[in-house]
């Protein structure tokens, strides 16, 4: 085995040993656990710094990492100034890959067992209320490129997409006649989902000028106008653009569509369990960020409407 001194007169292992276990953890992630570009990348980049912090500690390989020195990690990263939450991310990375590790007997334990990142003050998602949405997609459409970004902004506040799932859309993806679509969300999971009749509208208005600009082998819903499928920087881009256009006075993202999608459904409806699926949340108590949304709402309404809650002046 080749091996390296360290400062500590330590032998490390050469990297080139850990760095193949890694990759065999990708491929895990990708082949057998299915995930996606985004959430594969975040696990290697929390993986790249558990096994900076080894080296660190001139430990021999990752059996070398014991519970005691496993508390540290969480520290060090608070240390550095990450959040709660990336910490917990950070952490979950760490047991997912050990528990990779021991399936393939490369380790015999998993250090990270029981270890909790520190809690972090709980953010609630910004959202837009329904003026500001509707101002948001209900742009004027003076151009191709105007009809092809309401088309997409209604779409995405009318079924609650991510923005990666509105990029990814195909033409084959929508069933305008029966108003419904069909996603591939986190997780490869398939979600069919309803349209709005105004996004309806603006769909068939786009689709008729995507006909003339884009091949017949192009099957990408939202191009641009050389024909190429439009990409989730330039979605992002095209949203803060009109934001700012339609006067909204503040930095707005796609997720904040979806954010609001969620928000005023469950306003309307009260149905925590249609809000999850339509969302396609595996665990509710993710859907349950938006119960506090809508309490902040009605609590807003209370204070100002109930006689008993109203300040009085005092003499």
């Amino acid at each position: 085995m080749n091996s390296r001194q360290s400062e500590n007169g330590v032998n490390l292992r050469d990297d080139t040993e850990t760095n193949a276990d890694l990759v065999a953890f990708t491929r895990y992630l990708t082949s057998e656990r299915r995930m996606s570009p985004n959430t594969i990348a975040a696990y290697q980049r929390d993986t790249r710094s558990l096994k900076r912090f080894i080296d660190e500690r001139g430990l021999k390989n990752w059996i070398g990492l014991d519970h005691r020195t496993a508390r540290m990690y969480p520290a060090r990263l608070h240390q550095a100034g990450q959040s709660g939450r990336s910490i917990a991310r950070a952490l979950s990375s760490a047991r997912a890959l050990y528990r990779f590790l021991i399936r393939e007997k490369r380790a015999t334990l998993n250090p990270f067992d029981g270890i909790h990142a520190p809690k972090s003050p709980r953010t609630l998602p910004s959202t837009l209320n329904t003026d500001e949405a509707s101002a948001l997609v209900e742009i004027p459409t003076n151009c191709d490129l105007d009809y092809r970004d309401r088309a997409l902004l209604e779409l995405i506040y009318s079924s609650g997409l991510r923005v990666s799932e509105a990029a990814s859309l195909n033409v084959d993806d929508l069933d305008l006649n029966n108003q419904i679509l069909t996603t591939t969300g986190k997780g490869k999971k398939t979600r069919i989902l309803p349209i709005g009749r105004q996004a309806i509208l603006a769909l068939k208005d786009w689709l008729e000028i995507r006909a003339g600009i884009t091949r017949a082998d192009q099957p990408a819903l939202f191009t641009t106008l050389r024909g190429q499928r439009l990409s989730i920087r330039a979605i992002q881009m095209r949203v803060g653009k009109h934001a700012q256009l339609q006067g909204i006075g503040r930095h707005v993202h796609p997720h904040m569509l979806r954010h609001s999608f969620a928000s005023h459904l469950l306003e309307s409806s009260s149905d925590l369990r249609a809000v999850q699926e339509l969302l396609g949340h595996a665990d509710i108590s993710t859907t349950q960020i938006y119960t506090h949304l809508d309490f902040q709402h009605l609590a807003k309404v209370y204070d100002s409407a109930h006689p008993r809650a109203r300040k009085k002046n005092r003499k």
